[in-house]
């Protein structure tokens, strides 16, 4: 997913959104982009895969001059798009996946459309939804039918001269908070990047809801509903500690993630409870409260150098940021019998190599991993938290056991079935650790603390949320 953020400002808002974009740069690692508008468009996009946000853009945003802006840092696409259209200019930022984009595309050439911006010799997400919502008879009309047409989930902000229009995906996989101070707006995807800026959160956008932000303040274009399924992700992976979802804190949620865990562990005797860092160190935290155990840090991460290994495109680069930026400590290591939360399992290949390895080369007695969720089953349709079933470590062991691969997974779900335990007894082995026990359904449904069916679960169940768009169809799609 990407992380984006508007600004409008009675002054200058240049500062605003460059500190705002910033605090999104946990969301994605290939690019990062500021458009303002004051007199004219002015938009800035560079490649941050190489780089942090604030080094490229530092002496862009000195330049910028405009009371209203947007930005985003993006998972694939060079964003903010820039469209003059029957509406007039617009620039616009996206966050989620389009998974019918071809159709889309042969849909908008059949229409007279031709697209300028590529991302690996594919169609630009972004510039699609922006010429989708040329279609309507306005913008918020357009967005409507932009919503109508795409399957996956677009959240998405918009500027040109009303203001910046936001928008939250219609089913609300993504999130989007409104905060402000005195007669500044901000409308962000993570509400920790208001907090040090000095706003107020004072809206969660609905599913499907549409505002306005300008000189006048917030203007309700399009209510939205309460059919919402947001990603159950964010708490456990993606989303900022400091942030909070529908009212509900990320930290929190991890914490209480960790203390399942710990519930469920009667039969294992440990010397410290560690996270690898620093999404699992919030895990940790929690199993070591509710089991009584230390926490101790054997892992540390360079966090000056290293964003995320798990957001990189590819696995070359993933392998490289998980191999350099954690640092092991022996001392702390050395003859320990050590439980390793982790907030997921996606391909194992890291959990294995990078963290695993390092403790019992320090002189680690016993390794218990504790993943926070479920072993993830389906590739995200939503938001590209993962990408391909075949990357994913339970289906390597599915293909292990089976001796092929099987669309059916069904047998492989229940936590309490054969099929089951031995996919967890396959992947201990394979991961090289003492045990392994991942987190239930139930129990990481409790930890979030919203109703089932007001989360997305596709990635761990493969069943559709109940939105209307494929009611409890199962997807096994490779």
């Amino acid at each position: 997913m990407s992380g984006i953020f508007g600004v409008v400002s009675k002054k200058n808002c240049a500062h605003y959104l460059f500190y705002g974009v910033d605090y999104h740069s946990h969301l994605g690692t290939e690019y990062g982009g500021m458009a303002v508008l004051g007199k004219d468009f002015n938009r800035q996009i560079h490649n941050i895969s190489q780089s942090q946000f604030k080094s490229k853009f530092y002496e862009d945003y000195h330049q910028m001059q405009g009371d209203k802006g947007i930005g985003v840092i993006s998972d694939s696409d060079e964003q903010p798009i820039y469209l003059s259209s029957k509406f007039g200019p617009f620039c616009i930022v996206t966050s989620g996946l389009v998974e019918n984009k071809e159709e889309l595309q042969e849909f908008l050439f059949k229409q007279g459309h031709s697209f300028s911006e590529f991302s690996r010799h594919k169609v630009n997400i972004t510039e699609l939804v922006g010429k989708l919502i040329t279609q309507g008879r306005d913008i918020v009309d357009g967005i409507e039918k932009m919503f109508d047409r795409i399957k996956g989930s677009c959240s998405l902000l918009l500027l040109n001269k009303d203001g910046v229009y936001a928008a939250r995906d219609r089913f609300g996989y993504t999130p989007l908070i409104i905060g402000r101070k005195e007669n500044d707006w901000v409308v962000s995807a993570e509400s920790s990047a208001l907090t040090n800026l000095g706003f107020t959160a004072v809206k969660h956008l609905q599913p499907g809801e549409i505002i306005l932000l300008n000189e006048k303040g917030m203007a309700e274009k399009k209510k939205g509903s309460f059919v919402s399924q947001i990603c159950s992700f964010l708490w456990i992976y993606t989303g900022f500690p400091a942030s909070n979802y529908e009212g509900i804190n990320v930290e929190e949620v991890r914490e209480r993630c960790g203390r399942a865990l710990a519930r469920r562990d009667k039969n294992i005797d440990v010397d410290i409870v560690a996270g690898v860092p620093d999404s699992g160190t919030s895990h940790a935290i929690g199993y070591a409260i509710e089991s009584q155990k230390p926490f101790r840090r054997p892992l540390v991460k360079y966090t000056p150098g290293y964003g995320r290994s798990y957001t990189p495109p590819n696995q070359e680069t993933r392998d490289l940021v998980a191999t350099m930026k954690l640092i092991p400590i022996k001392e702390i290591i050395k003859g320990n019998k050590i439980v390793i939360c982790e907030d997921s399992i996606v391909r194992g290949t890291q959990l294995k190599n990078f963290a695993v390895k390092k403790l019992w080369n320090a002189g680690a007695k016993e390794i218990h991993a504790r993943p926070a969720c479920p072993p993830l089953m389906f590739p995200c349709r939503f938001c590209l938290s993962t990408r391909t079933t075949k990357e994913l470590a339970s289906h390597k062991a599915i293909k292990a056991i089976e001796g092929k691969e099987i669309k059916d997974v069904s047998e492989y779900l229940d936590s309490n079935s054969p099929k089951y335990k031995k996919m967890v007894q396959w992947l201990e082995k394979d991961l090289e650790v003492t045990t392994l026990r991942y987190q239930t359904l139930e129990d990481m449904i409790d930890a979030i603390g919203l109703p089932k069916e007001k989360l997305c679960l596709y990635c761990w169940t493969g069943e559709f949320p109940q939105n209307g768009q494929s009611k409890n169809k199962k997807n096994n799609k490779k």
